[in-house]
């Protein structure tokens, strides 16, 4: 099941808040969460269920074990037991067919390639199981006693499959006791419905026009027509993945939950290093934290652990190498930023460092859709010009040109969106007398009722709408 779906809108999600809210205890209301989360995942994986339910068990009881034999100096033991079976699951569902292809290609042997369909969400409630032993084991937290309220935590429905990565530590206190607040639940439907939009009327039209260019050859695309492309996939990745985590903390706050932002506008940053402190900073802070910062073979090693974090981090987005290239890509400019200095990178030209860091951007998000290597080298030559010297490419061409004046309207608002301009509308409502603060709620109900409509209307034809990080 996925958030923008009638089903979900209208179906689901009615009657879980419904029950919950019937409820008069977090008990009984962490029960009502715990079977809607599971019946949420087994909508669409109805087998892979009993792995979540399996490895929520498998942390919960090792952390607990953790704890137990602090003292005896056995805890790191039974941590690395426990991340080595998550790491497992991941090899095993995720990467095992990559690696037996490459073995293939490489060695010239007929190894059979397994065909595992991938559980969704697999990598996010690996991580956040990865990060509540890491923190047991450093006594960030106590390990949960109940395991129920462990597997509500691993398993809640609003962040379960496409993030963000929310730690034990920002939700333990809330498993335990949360109140109802009619304000956190206006906040919350407020911000999923934003959501919903950012998917349904951005994303959604935004990844058509990619598909028309994208989708098929691309060797004969312009030079121009391959920069237009690659920026509104940009634009569609954040919208898609944005509007998530958006419905993602929305709906945890409708619930009681305050999960960490996962989005920051990243589009405003100057430089590579501060657009990964914006872009997906659940998974940015948990490579940080739990890889970056580790000492390798007893020493902590600066730039091995930074390369090593990007090849993570690009594994971790799919068992492809064009996902390690994309990785290692970014590595490799933030290593140059870090040799720079942030000192000097301050005193760079405004204009310059917007438009090195807008290029590099768009770059990446090219290396990042083309799983097909040949495709990728095709891209690569339309973007650096070299289509233009070696295939005879043209700069541009009226299909490209066509399709941006077609859709100006649609980009524009894509651009202007991604920009801070909602948080200063919002404080200029807020930071008013009470006059102007109740016009601004009033505004904001109706506009976003207005997106829900609109929201609708797009999803009664649409049979199959998931979001890009489900594949993930």
């Amino acid at each position: 099941m996925v958030f923008s779906s009638l089903y979900f809108i209208y179906l689901f999600l009615p009657i879980v808040f419904a029950a919950y809210y019937l409820c008069k205890t977090t008990h009984s209301r962490n029960i009502v969460l715990v079977i809607a989360s599971l019946v949420f995942y087994a909508w669409g994986e109805p087998v892979w269920v009993l792995l979540l339910v399996f490895s929520a068990f498998m942390n919960w009881f090792f952390a607990l074990m953790i704890g137990r034999y602090r003292e005896a100096g056995k805890s790191k033991l039974f941590a690395a037991a426990a991340i080595t079976v998550d790491l497992l699951f991941l090899l095993v569902f995720k990467y095992s067919g990559f690696f037996v292809e490459n073995i293939n290609g490489l060695f010239g042997v007929s190894i059979p390639v397994p065909q595992i369909r991938m559980p969704i969400g697999i990598s996010f409630f690996t991580f956040q199981a990865i990060s509540y032993i890491m923190d047991c084991l450093w006594e960030t937290v106590e390990p949960q006693p109940k395991f129920g309220r462990f597997l509500l935590y691993l398993s809640l429905f609003p962040q379960l499959v496409a993030g963000p990565i929310v730690r034990y530590s920002v939700i333990q206190d809330e498993i335990a006791k949360r109140r109802i607040d009619p304000v956190l639940v206006s906040e919350g439907a407020l911000r999923a419905i934003l959501g919903v939009s950012k998917k349904v009327i951005v994303a959604n039209n935004l990844y058509a026009i990619v598909e028309q260019f994208f989708g098929g050859d691309i060797t004969k695309l312009s030079f121009l027509g391959t920069w237009y492309t690659v920026i509104l996939y940009s634009l569609y990745v954040y919208f898609d993945f944005s509007g998530y985590s958006d419905i993602a903390i929305g709906l945890g706050k409708m619930f009681g939950f305050h999960f960490n932002e996962n989005f920051n506008y990243p589009f405003i940053c100057r430089n590579i290093s501060e657009f990964w402190q914006r872009w997906h900073i659940s998974l940015s802070t948990f490579f940080r934290d739990y890889l970056f910062y580790v000492p390798i073979f007893g020493k902590q090693r600066k730039y091995f652990n930074l390369f090593l974090v990007w090849f993570c981090t690009g594994m971790w987005h799919g068992a492809s190498w064009n996902f390690i290239f994309w990785g290692l890509y970014f590595g490799i400019f933030i290593f140059i930023e870090t040799k720079i200095g942030k000192k000097r990178l301050k005193k760079w030209n405004t204009v310059l460092t917007h438009l090195y860091s807008k290029i590099i951007i768009a770059i990446g998000f090219g290396i990042f859709y083309f799983t097909d290597l040949s495709r990728l080298g095709s891209f690569l030559l339309n973007i650096t010009g070299l289509g233009m010297v070696i295939r005879g490419n043209a700069f541009a061409d009226q299909i490209s040109w066509g399709s941006f004046l077609g859709n100006i309207f649609l980009i524009a608002f894509a651009v202007a969106v991604s920009m801070p301009i909602l948080p200063k509308i919002k404080k200029f409502f807020e930071s008013g007398d009470n006059r102007r603060y109740a016009a601004g709620k009033i505004a904001a109900t109706v506009g976003c009722c207005a997106l829900l409509i609109v929201s609708s209307i797009l999803l009664v034809d649409s049979t199959n709408n998931p979001f890009l990080y489900f594949r993930f």
